[in-house]
Protein backbone atom coordinates (compact mmCIF):
# COMPACT_ATOMS: atom_id res chain seq x y z
CA UNK A 1 0.00 0.00 0.00
CA UNK A 2 2.85 2.34 1.10
CA UNK A 3 4.57 1.51 -1.90
CA UNK A 4 1.99 2.29 -4.23
CA UNK A 5 1.33 5.53 -2.83
CA UNK A 6 5.04 6.10 -3.18
CA UNK A 7 5.01 5.30 -6.91
CA UNK A 8 1.81 7.44 -7.68
CA UNK A 9 3.27 10.15 -6.07
CA UNK A 10 6.44 9.52 -7.48
CA UNK A 11 4.74 9.37 -11.29
CA UNK A 12 2.81 12.40 -10.44
CA UNK A 13 5.69 14.60 -11.17
CA UNK A 14 7.81 12.78 -13.40
CA UNK A 15 7.81 13.78 -17.32
CA UNK A 16 8.10 17.54 -16.33
CA UNK A 17 10.27 20.02 -18.37
CA UNK A 18 13.07 21.15 -16.35
CA UNK A 19 11.80 25.27 -17.48
CA UNK A 20 8.07 24.58 -15.90
CA UNK A 21 10.13 23.56 -12.39
CA UNK A 22 12.04 26.94 -12.86
CA UNK A 23 9.08 28.55 -13.23
CA UNK A 24 7.42 27.44 -10.53
CA UNK A 25 10.06 27.84 -8.20
CA UNK A 26 10.13 32.22 -9.10
CA UNK A 27 6.47 31.40 -8.38
CA UNK A 28 7.04 30.08 -5.06
CA UNK A 29 9.41 33.10 -4.33
CA UNK A 30 6.71 35.39 -5.06
CA UNK A 31 3.86 33.90 -3.74
CA UNK A 32 5.91 33.14 -0.03
CA UNK A 33 5.45 36.83 0.40
CA UNK A 34 2.02 37.03 -0.21
CA UNK A 35 0.94 38.37 2.90
CA UNK A 36 -1.25 41.59 2.33
CA UNK A 37 -4.19 40.33 0.44
CA UNK A 38 -5.25 37.58 2.92
CA UNK A 39 -5.26 39.97 5.84
CA UNK A 40 -6.76 43.17 3.81
CA UNK A 41 -9.93 43.27 5.15
CA UNK A 42 -8.71 42.71 8.31
CA UNK A 43 -6.26 45.41 8.18
CA UNK A 44 -9.08 47.99 6.51
CA UNK A 45 -11.40 46.89 9.24
CA UNK A 46 -9.23 46.73 12.31
CA UNK A 47 -6.09 48.78 11.74
CA UNK A 48 -7.94 51.72 9.71
CA UNK A 49 -11.36 51.29 11.51
CA UNK A 50 -12.98 51.08 8.03
CA UNK A 51 -17.08 50.38 7.78
CA UNK A 52 -17.81 46.72 6.69
CA UNK A 53 -19.23 49.01 3.08
CA UNK A 54 -15.88 50.75 2.95
CA UNK A 55 -13.81 47.71 2.63
CA UNK A 56 -16.07 46.10 0.51
CA UNK A 57 -15.34 49.34 -2.04
CA UNK A 58 -11.82 49.29 -1.42
CA UNK A 59 -11.58 45.63 -2.31
CA UNK A 60 -14.30 46.06 -5.17
CA UNK A 61 -11.62 48.29 -6.70
CA UNK A 62 -8.81 45.34 -6.05
CA UNK A 63 -11.44 43.56 -8.10
CA UNK A 64 -11.85 46.13 -11.08
CA UNK A 65 -8.27 47.41 -11.22
CA UNK A 66 -8.03 43.34 -11.52
CA UNK A 67 -10.07 42.79 -14.84
CA UNK A 68 -8.61 45.41 -16.36
CA UNK A 69 -5.06 44.58 -15.65
CA UNK A 70 -6.01 40.74 -16.62
CA UNK A 71 -7.15 41.68 -19.99
CA UNK A 72 -3.91 44.24 -20.46
CA UNK A 73 -2.09 41.47 -19.40
CA UNK A 74 -3.54 39.10 -22.06
CA UNK A 75 -3.41 41.71 -24.76
CA UNK A 76 0.35 42.52 -24.18
CA UNK A 77 1.35 38.54 -24.19
CA UNK A 78 0.28 38.17 -27.70
CA UNK A 79 1.49 41.12 -28.49
CA UNK A 80 5.41 41.66 -26.44
CA UNK A 81 5.70 38.03 -24.96
CA UNK A 82 4.72 36.58 -21.28
CA UNK A 83 8.22 36.82 -20.41
CA UNK A 84 8.68 40.73 -20.47
CA UNK A 85 5.15 40.87 -19.11
CA UNK A 86 5.53 38.72 -16.08
CA UNK A 87 9.15 40.35 -15.39
CA UNK A 88 7.56 44.18 -15.36
CA UNK A 89 4.52 43.23 -13.59
CA UNK A 90 6.48 41.37 -11.00
CA UNK A 91 8.99 43.99 -10.68
CA UNK A 92 6.61 47.44 -10.51
CA UNK A 93 4.17 45.54 -8.55
CA UNK A 94 6.77 45.06 -5.54
CA UNK A 95 7.12 49.16 -5.72
CA UNK A 96 3.36 49.78 -5.74
CA UNK A 97 3.31 47.04 -2.67
CA UNK A 98 5.78 49.30 -0.63
CA UNK A 99 4.36 52.67 -1.69
CA UNK A 100 0.80 51.42 -0.59
CA UNK A 101 2.19 51.16 3.30
CA UNK A 102 2.26 54.76 3.49
CA UNK A 103 -1.29 55.63 2.62
CA UNK A 104 -4.27 55.40 4.88
CA UNK A 105 -6.90 57.79 3.41
CA UNK A 106 -9.91 55.93 1.76
CA UNK A 107 -9.93 57.83 -1.37
CA UNK A 108 -6.26 57.19 -2.39
CA UNK A 109 -6.21 53.75 -1.05
CA UNK A 110 -9.19 53.13 -3.25
CA UNK A 111 -6.82 54.80 -6.40
CA UNK A 112 -3.48 52.61 -5.18
CA UNK A 113 -5.56 49.28 -4.79
CA UNK A 114 -6.62 49.87 -8.25
CA UNK A 115 -3.74 50.50 -9.68
CA UNK A 116 -1.67 47.98 -8.16
CA UNK A 117 -4.20 45.27 -8.56
CA UNK A 118 -4.12 46.37 -12.00
CA UNK A 119 -0.61 45.68 -12.43
CA UNK A 120 0.14 43.07 -9.89
CA UNK A 121 -2.87 40.91 -12.18
CA UNK A 122 -1.36 41.53 -15.90
CA UNK A 123 1.27 38.87 -14.99
CA UNK A 124 -1.60 36.26 -14.60
CA UNK A 125 -2.26 35.92 -18.51
CA UNK A 126 1.15 35.75 -19.02
CA UNK A 127 2.05 33.21 -16.49
CA UNK A 128 -0.13 31.21 -17.87
CA UNK A 129 0.29 31.75 -21.42
CA UNK A 130 4.39 30.45 -20.05
CA UNK A 131 3.16 27.48 -18.68
CA UNK A 132 1.68 26.09 -21.46
CA UNK A 133 5.07 27.00 -23.56
CA UNK A 134 7.12 25.10 -21.19
CA UNK A 135 4.88 22.12 -21.10
CA UNK A 136 3.62 19.84 -23.67
CA UNK A 137 -0.29 18.80 -24.05
CA UNK A 138 -0.18 15.50 -22.28
CA UNK A 139 1.20 16.31 -18.79
CA UNK A 140 -0.02 20.26 -19.23
CA UNK A 141 -2.99 19.68 -16.44
CA UNK A 142 0.09 18.60 -14.25
CA UNK A 143 2.28 21.20 -15.34
CA UNK A 144 -0.63 23.68 -14.11
CA UNK A 145 -0.54 21.51 -11.07
CA UNK A 146 3.07 22.32 -10.08
CA UNK A 147 2.25 25.88 -10.59
CA UNK A 148 -0.39 25.70 -8.07
CA UNK A 149 2.03 23.38 -6.13
CA UNK A 150 4.43 25.72 -5.75
CA UNK A 151 1.98 29.01 -5.15
CA UNK A 152 0.73 26.93 -2.66
CA UNK A 153 2.91 26.22 -0.84
CA UNK A 154 4.27 29.61 -1.43
CA UNK A 155 0.54 30.69 -0.02
CA UNK A 156 1.59 28.73 3.48
CA UNK A 157 4.11 30.43 4.41
CA UNK A 158 2.88 34.01 3.82
CA UNK A 159 -0.04 34.34 5.57
CA UNK A 160 1.21 32.34 8.20
CA UNK A 161 4.26 34.44 8.67
CA UNK A 162 2.29 37.46 7.75
CA UNK A 163 -0.23 36.85 10.51
CA UNK A 164 2.82 36.83 13.36
CA UNK A 165 4.16 40.02 11.73
CA UNK A 166 1.26 41.72 11.47
CA UNK A 167 0.61 40.32 15.48
CA UNK A 168 4.15 41.48 16.71
CA UNK A 169 5.69 43.72 14.18
CA UNK A 170 2.64 45.56 12.50
CA UNK A 171 1.11 45.70 9.45
CA UNK A 172 3.18 48.03 7.29
CA UNK A 173 5.34 44.56 7.52
CA UNK A 174 3.34 43.05 5.39
CA UNK A 175 3.29 45.80 2.71
CA UNK A 176 7.18 45.87 2.41
CA UNK A 177 7.70 41.88 2.72
CA UNK A 178 5.21 41.60 -0.20
CA UNK A 179 6.65 44.22 -2.37
CA UNK A 180 10.26 42.77 -1.94
CA UNK A 181 9.19 39.38 -2.83
CA UNK A 182 7.92 40.51 -5.89
CA UNK A 183 11.24 42.23 -7.25
CA UNK A 184 13.28 38.99 -5.91
CA UNK A 185 11.05 36.77 -8.28
CA UNK A 186 11.45 39.01 -11.32
CA UNK A 187 15.37 39.17 -10.56
CA UNK A 188 15.20 35.67 -10.15
CA UNK A 189 13.47 34.82 -13.20
CA UNK A 190 15.45 37.38 -15.12
CA UNK A 191 18.74 35.15 -14.20
CA UNK A 192 17.87 32.09 -13.90
CA UNK A 193 14.45 30.99 -16.76
CA UNK A 194 15.29 31.74 -20.42
CA UNK A 195 12.52 33.20 -22.69
CA UNK A 196 11.07 30.06 -25.15
CA UNK A 197 9.95 31.89 -27.92
CA UNK A 198 8.00 28.47 -30.00
CA UNK A 199 5.28 26.30 -28.39
CA UNK A 200 5.06 23.24 -28.41
CA UNK A 201 3.00 21.68 -31.00
CA UNK A 202 -0.73 20.94 -30.04
CA UNK A 203 -2.75 17.41 -30.28
CA UNK A 204 -6.17 17.36 -31.11
CA UNK A 205 -8.45 18.37 -28.23
CA UNK A 206 -11.39 16.23 -26.93
CA UNK A 207 -12.86 19.89 -25.85
CA UNK A 208 -13.23 20.26 -29.82
CA UNK A 209 -11.45 23.33 -30.37
CA UNK A 210 -13.03 26.34 -32.00
CA UNK A 211 -12.38 27.54 -35.89
CA UNK A 212 -12.70 30.86 -34.97
CA UNK A 213 -9.51 32.49 -33.92
CA UNK A 214 -11.11 34.87 -30.89
CA UNK A 215 -11.96 33.78 -28.24
CA UNK A 216 -14.56 36.31 -28.05
CA UNK A 217 -16.48 34.09 -30.83
CA UNK A 218 -16.30 30.88 -28.74
CA UNK A 219 -19.81 30.08 -27.37
CA UNK A 220 -19.02 27.06 -25.68
CA UNK A 221 -15.93 29.26 -23.72
CA UNK A 222 -17.62 32.29 -22.98
CA UNK A 223 -20.16 30.49 -21.32
CA UNK A 224 -17.54 28.57 -19.33
CA UNK A 225 -15.88 31.60 -18.32
CA UNK A 226 -19.70 32.43 -17.01
CA UNK A 227 -20.27 29.67 -14.93
CA UNK A 228 -16.41 29.88 -13.58
CA UNK A 229 -16.54 33.32 -12.99
CA UNK A 230 -19.73 32.35 -10.48
CA UNK A 231 -17.80 29.40 -8.93
CA UNK A 232 -15.30 31.91 -8.29
CA UNK A 233 -17.20 34.42 -6.28
CA UNK A 234 -17.76 31.79 -3.80
CA UNK A 235 -14.33 30.50 -3.95
CA UNK A 236 -13.03 34.21 -3.59
CA UNK A 237 -14.78 34.37 0.07
CA UNK A 238 -11.82 32.93 1.03
CA UNK A 239 -9.92 36.05 0.88
CA UNK A 240 -12.39 38.76 2.11
CA UNK A 241 -14.95 37.65 4.30
CA UNK A 242 -14.35 34.88 5.84
CA UNK A 243 -11.09 36.30 7.59
CA UNK A 244 -13.15 38.69 8.70
CA UNK A 245 -15.74 35.98 9.71
CA UNK A 246 -13.25 34.53 11.70
CA UNK A 247 -11.87 37.57 13.33
CA UNK A 248 -15.16 38.37 14.62
CA UNK A 249 -17.05 34.58 15.42
CA UNK A 250 -14.85 32.88 16.03
CA UNK A 251 -12.64 35.36 18.14
CA UNK A 252 -9.31 33.86 16.10
CA UNK A 253 -6.43 36.50 16.02
CA UNK A 254 -4.60 37.50 12.72
CA UNK A 255 -1.62 34.80 13.56
CA UNK A 256 -4.64 32.04 13.96
CA UNK A 257 -5.89 33.46 10.75
CA UNK A 258 -2.78 33.00 9.22
CA UNK A 259 -2.21 29.36 10.11
CA UNK A 260 -5.68 28.62 9.02
CA UNK A 261 -5.20 30.04 5.07
CA UNK A 262 -1.34 28.17 5.35
CA UNK A 263 -3.40 25.02 6.09
CA UNK A 264 -5.26 25.52 2.70
CA UNK A 265 -1.76 26.14 1.09
CA UNK A 266 0.05 22.90 2.98
CA UNK A 267 -2.66 20.60 2.35
CA UNK A 268 -2.70 21.48 -1.67
CA UNK A 269 0.98 20.91 -2.00
CA UNK A 270 0.76 17.32 -0.47
CA UNK A 271 -2.16 16.56 -1.94
CA UNK A 272 -2.95 18.06 -5.57
CA UNK A 273 -0.70 16.57 -8.01
CA UNK A 274 -0.90 13.03 -6.68
CA UNK A 275 -5.21 13.70 -7.28
CA UNK A 276 -4.65 15.49 -10.61
CA UNK A 277 -2.46 12.37 -11.99
CA UNK A 278 -5.04 9.94 -11.08
CA UNK A 279 -7.85 12.09 -12.91
CA UNK A 280 -6.37 13.79 -15.55
CA UNK A 281 -6.85 11.14 -18.43
CA UNK A 282 -10.06 9.18 -16.81
CA UNK A 283 -12.69 12.07 -16.14
CA UNK A 284 -13.86 14.44 -18.30
CA UNK A 285 -12.13 17.97 -16.86
CA UNK A 286 -16.09 19.83 -16.56
CA UNK A 287 -17.19 16.34 -14.56
CA UNK A 288 -14.29 16.85 -12.10
CA UNK A 289 -14.87 20.89 -11.96
CA UNK A 290 -18.47 20.26 -11.00
CA UNK A 291 -17.56 18.12 -8.63
CA UNK A 292 -15.03 20.57 -7.02
CA UNK A 293 -17.57 23.41 -7.39
CA UNK A 294 -19.91 21.49 -5.09
CA UNK A 295 -16.70 21.37 -2.22
CA UNK A 296 -16.45 25.01 -2.29
CA UNK A 297 -19.96 25.92 -1.79
CA UNK A 298 -20.29 23.25 0.88
CA UNK A 299 -17.10 24.94 2.80
CA UNK A 300 -19.20 27.53 3.54
CA UNK A 301 -22.32 26.20 4.02
CA UNK A 302 -21.32 24.26 7.18
CA UNK A 303 -21.31 27.29 9.39
CA UNK A 304 -24.99 27.30 9.24
CA UNK A 305 -25.40 23.81 11.06
CA UNK A 306 -22.30 23.27 13.44
CA UNK A 307 -21.00 25.38 16.52
CA UNK A 308 -18.06 27.88 15.60
CA UNK A 309 -15.43 26.37 17.29
CA UNK A 310 -11.93 25.51 15.63
CA UNK A 311 -12.18 22.49 14.74
CA UNK A 312 -15.32 23.40 12.57
CA UNK A 313 -13.35 26.18 11.07
CA UNK A 314 -10.17 23.72 10.42
CA UNK A 315 -13.01 21.04 8.53
CA UNK A 316 -14.32 23.89 6.25
CA UNK A 317 -10.86 25.01 4.85
CA UNK A 318 -9.88 20.95 4.23
CA UNK A 319 -13.67 20.79 2.13
CA UNK A 320 -12.36 23.85 0.74
CA UNK A 321 -9.17 22.52 -0.39
CA UNK A 322 -10.32 19.43 -1.74
CA UNK A 323 -12.79 21.36 -3.88
CA UNK A 324 -10.27 23.83 -5.15
CA UNK A 325 -7.77 21.24 -5.80
CA UNK A 326 -10.92 19.45 -8.24
CA UNK A 327 -11.56 23.04 -9.73
CA UNK A 328 -8.92 25.07 -10.74
CA UNK A 329 -5.96 22.81 -12.49
CA UNK A 330 -8.75 21.40 -14.51
CA UNK A 331 -10.32 24.87 -15.44
CA UNK A 332 -6.85 25.74 -16.41
CA UNK A 333 -6.16 23.01 -18.67
CA UNK A 334 -10.15 23.69 -20.19
CA UNK A 335 -8.79 27.09 -20.69
CA UNK A 336 -5.27 25.92 -22.23
CA UNK A 337 -7.24 23.09 -24.61
CA UNK A 338 -9.63 26.06 -26.48
CA UNK A 339 -6.70 28.08 -27.48
CA UNK A 340 -4.42 28.03 -30.02
CA UNK A 341 -0.60 29.61 -29.05
CA UNK A 342 -1.45 33.05 -31.35
CA UNK A 343 -4.03 33.68 -29.21
CA UNK A 344 -3.40 32.25 -25.83
CA UNK A 345 -3.22 35.80 -24.49
CA UNK A 346 -6.59 36.62 -25.54
CA UNK A 347 -7.99 33.36 -23.89
CA UNK A 348 -6.25 33.44 -20.72
CA UNK A 349 -6.91 37.15 -20.35
CA UNK A 350 -10.48 36.15 -20.58
CA UNK A 351 -10.12 33.10 -17.79
CA UNK A 352 -7.90 35.76 -15.67
CA UNK A 353 -10.90 38.17 -15.83
CA UNK A 354 -13.40 35.62 -14.69
CA UNK A 355 -11.60 35.18 -11.38
CA UNK A 356 -10.57 39.40 -11.45
CA UNK A 357 -14.34 39.35 -11.52
CA UNK A 358 -15.14 37.10 -8.59
CA UNK A 359 -12.45 39.88 -6.97
CA UNK A 360 -14.99 42.60 -7.19
CA UNK A 361 -18.19 41.19 -6.58
CA UNK A 362 -17.24 38.96 -3.76
CA UNK A 363 -15.84 41.61 -0.74
CA UNK A 364 -18.53 44.37 -2.45
CA UNK A 365 -21.54 41.49 -2.13
CA UNK A 366 -20.16 39.55 0.26
CA UNK A 367 -19.53 41.92 2.95
CA UNK A 368 -22.69 44.22 2.11
CA UNK A 369 -24.75 40.83 2.72
CA UNK A 370 -23.25 40.19 5.82
CA UNK A 371 -24.02 44.05 6.87
CA UNK A 372 -27.43 43.77 5.85
CA UNK A 373 -28.41 40.27 6.24
CA UNK A 374 -25.60 38.37 8.53
CA UNK A 375 -23.19 35.46 7.61
CA UNK A 376 -25.49 32.89 7.34
CA UNK A 377 -27.58 34.72 4.99
CA UNK A 378 -23.93 34.41 2.95
CA UNK A 379 -23.36 31.09 3.54
CA UNK A 380 -26.82 30.19 2.03
CA UNK A 381 -25.99 32.10 -1.19
CA UNK A 382 -23.07 30.83 -1.22
CA UNK A 383 -24.21 27.33 -1.54
CA UNK A 384 -26.64 28.33 -4.13
CA UNK A 385 -24.03 29.81 -6.14
CA UNK A 386 -22.64 26.75 -6.50
CA UNK A 387 -25.17 24.18 -6.91
CA UNK A 388 -25.92 26.63 -10.07
CA UNK A 389 -22.42 26.81 -11.31
CA UNK A 390 -22.16 23.04 -11.16
CA UNK A 391 -25.60 22.59 -13.21
CA UNK A 392 -24.44 25.18 -15.98
CA UNK A 393 -20.70 22.66 -15.88
CA UNK A 394 -23.15 20.24 -16.57
CA UNK A 395 -25.40 21.35 -19.39
CA UNK A 396 -22.12 23.19 -20.86
CA UNK A 397 -20.71 19.87 -20.90
CA UNK A 398 -23.70 17.85 -22.29
CA UNK A 399 -24.06 20.66 -25.30
CA UNK A 400 -20.10 20.32 -25.99
CA UNK A 401 -20.62 16.45 -26.65
CA UNK A 402 -24.04 17.08 -28.11
CA UNK A 403 -22.03 19.74 -31.21
CA UNK A 404 -19.15 17.59 -31.58
CA UNK A 405 -21.63 14.15 -32.45
CA UNK A 406 -23.45 16.36 -34.60
CA UNK A 407 -20.15 17.72 -36.48
CA UNK A 408 -19.06 14.20 -36.72
CA UNK A 409 -22.50 13.22 -38.34
CA UNK A 410 -22.17 16.09 -40.83
CA UNK A 411 -19.07 15.35 -41.68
Amino acid sequence: MLRHLFTLYKNSFSGLSKDIWLLAFVSFVNRSGTMVLPFLTVYLTQELDFSKGRTGIVMGCFGMGSILGTYLGGYLTDRIGYYRVMFWTLFVSGLLFILLATIREFEWLCVAVFVLSMVADAFRPANISAASFYSIPANRTRSFSLLRLAVNLGFAVGPAVGGILAGTKGYSWLFWVDGLTCIASAILMRIFLAEKKEAVQEEPSHHDKPVAGSAYRDKFYLWFILITAISAFSFMQLFSTLPVFLKEDFLLNESEIGWLLALNGLLIAALEMPIVYSLESKLPPLRVIRSGTLLIGLSFWVFNFFPHILPLAIFAMVIITFGEILNMPFTNSFAVSRSRPENRGQYMALYAMAYSAAHVLAPIIGLKIVEDYGYSTLWHVLMGCCVSAAIGFTLLRQRMVRFSELRRQSA
